[in-house]
């Protein structure tokens, strides 16, 4: 029996659930599916699966060996993709997570465009605002605005994230524009809230000092895009990003105020679990992401993207 083919046998079981559902994906019978992890556990001398008529779960023993085997074959992958087509082919199945907003404004545009490049490669994109647990969802690329906290990642930054404070001509003229983050205090601010990422409040520079400051208001929503539609309609201020509110400036829908308190821009990064055994679609997307988000010229144009 050849000992890539048990590996590739038990990797797909593993992943699928059952015999019957890798024998579908490898076009094999359930028997032979069966024969080649026996085959496997006989050589290795330990028991990698719990099997019964309706379940199959994996020992601690296997569950340790799964991950071994999938990264032997991402590094196989690679290193036939490296020698075939320059080096620049990706294939396999890349599975990403970004936040909700910006993913559909910008990453699934990106994935889009990277399909088009790779047409033997498959892509699952899981937009969601909660901070994704990478090793344990099986996640090869995550995207991330602002502040990061999980050390264990390697980061790429992708680009600058410049955060501002709108609110509509309507909002204005009907209640003024403050002057001072103090002045914040007289207003009506639209938050994300404690679950949000602005439980410390907003950012600004006082005095040469970064300052944190809590608007007042009644409202505060965990969804971004609802804040925004809620500056278009003149009920407050609100402390967005460039990438969702730049069109919006540029024409007229929403004001920048108190510009000259802005905190320094934050980033926009690509994270990963490790960089030696990165597969070469995920180094690929992240190099595309680098690239696209990298041009100027792709931020001068912040209407929303198909």
């Amino acid at each position: 029996m050849n000992p890539l083919r048990e590996i590739e046998t038990f990797v797909q079981v593993a992943q699928r659930g059952s015999l019957s559902a890798a024998a579908r994906a490898l076009d094999l019978t359930p028997a032979m599916i069966g024969r080649r992890i026996d085959a496997l556990e006989g050589r290795l001398g330990v028991r990698l699966m719990t099997r019964t008529t309706r379940s199959l779960t994996l020992t601690a023993e296997g569950s340790a060996f799964l991950e071994d085997c999938q990264r032997i074959l991402d590094d196989l992958a690679t290193a036939e993709a490296a020698v075939s087509h320059g080096g620049r082919s990706a294939s396999g199945h890349l599975r990403i997570t970004a936040p909700a907003g910006f993913g559909r404004r910008h990453v699934a545009p990106a994935v889009a465009d990277f399909l088009d490049q790779h047409p033997e490669l498959a892509v699952s994109l899981d937009l969601s605002d909660r901070i994704v647990d990478l090793a344990n969802e099986n996640i090869d690329c995550a995207i991330r605005v602002g502040e990061l906290t999980d050390s264990r990642l390697v980061r790429v930054r992708l680009a600058e994230n410049r955060r501002v404070v709108v609110a509509s001509p309507a909002y204005l003229a009907r209640r003024g524009e403050p002057r001072h983050p103090d002045e914040l205090a007289q207003h009506d601010g639209l938050s994300l809230g404690e679950t949000g990422g602005q439980a410390r409040g907003w950012s600004f520079i006082v005095d040469g000092e970064l300052r944190s400051v809590r608007p007042r208001g009644r409202f505060d929503c965990n969804d971004g895009a609802v804040l925004h539609e809620w500056a278009l309609a003149g009920r407050g201020l609100a402390w967005r990003s460039m990438w969702e509110v730049g069109d919006d400036l540029a024409q007229g829908r929403l004001v920048e105020v108190l510009a000259d308190y802005a905190a320094p821009a934050n980033g926009i990064y690509a994270l990963f679990l490790e960089r030696r055994h990165l597969p070469l679609r995920t180094r690929l997307f992240v190099e595309h992401l680098k690239k696209t988000f990298g041009d100027p010229g792709y931020w001068q144009d912040t209407a929303p993207r198909p």
